[in-house]
């Protein structure tokens, strides 16, 4: 390899890492515009109970409902994770969700998790909760909407298809039931130098 081949594959591979660190937020904890963003949904953390209804071909199933959510990445993301309960205890339901926000979008991200799929889906904040829907078969969706105000979790996911009514799907009503250090507190701290 030529003397002047080794001075630009060189030259690259300095570049490359200078360019890419350039592109990077200034803080490990996301942007100023990204934290903004999040802390409109400060009014989601901590911990919530309550009950959730989804009806079903065979009628009703009611489950008792908790959800979680906190700040991660110094506020930067929110994390959320609910779970449904039987009457006897057993989990019959269990999601994950991030919400971000794409500064270049200039729109909420939201990444859900749940019985086995996951995708990125439409997300708003409203003036009193929020709305995102999910597909659910061909050209239907379900769209949720949810008010939280005064300590209390009020969502309702409507089925909606083409050429039918929307009809209901889900509702969940639930009661904050404290804070919660969740997701954070479970950092682990570095040890120090023996």
């Amino acid at each position: 390899m030529s003397a002047r081949a080794c001075f630009a594959i060189a030259a690259l591979l300095i570049a490359v890492p200078m360019s890419a660190q350039a592109q990077m937020p200034a803080s490990p904890e996301g942007t100023p515009a990204q934290r903004a963003a999040l802390e409109r949904l400060a009014f989601m953390d901590g911990e919530w109970r309550g009950q959730a209804t989804i009806q079903g071909p065979g009628g009703a199933t009611v489950l008792t409902q908790t959800e979680r959510v906190g700040p991660l990445l110094g506020g930067s993301i929110r994390v959320v994770e609910g779970r449904g309960y039987a009457a006897d205890g057993s989990t019959q339901f269990n999601a994950m969700a991030i919400i971000s926000w794409d500064a270049r979008a200039e729109r909420y991200g939201f990444r859900s998790y749940a019985q086995g799929f996951s995708g990125d889906y439409p997300f708003e904040v409203t003036e009193d909760g929020f709305k995102w829907e999910t597909p659910a078969g061909p050209n239907a969706r379900i769209h949720y909407v949810a008010v939280i105000r005064d300590g209390t979790w009020h969502e309702v996911g409507t089925y909606v298809a083409d050429g039918q009514p929307p009809r209901p799907f889900i509702e969940m009503r639930l009661t904050r039931v404290g804070d919660s250090g969740w997701p954070a507190s479970g950092a682990v701290a570095p040890q120090p130098d023996r």
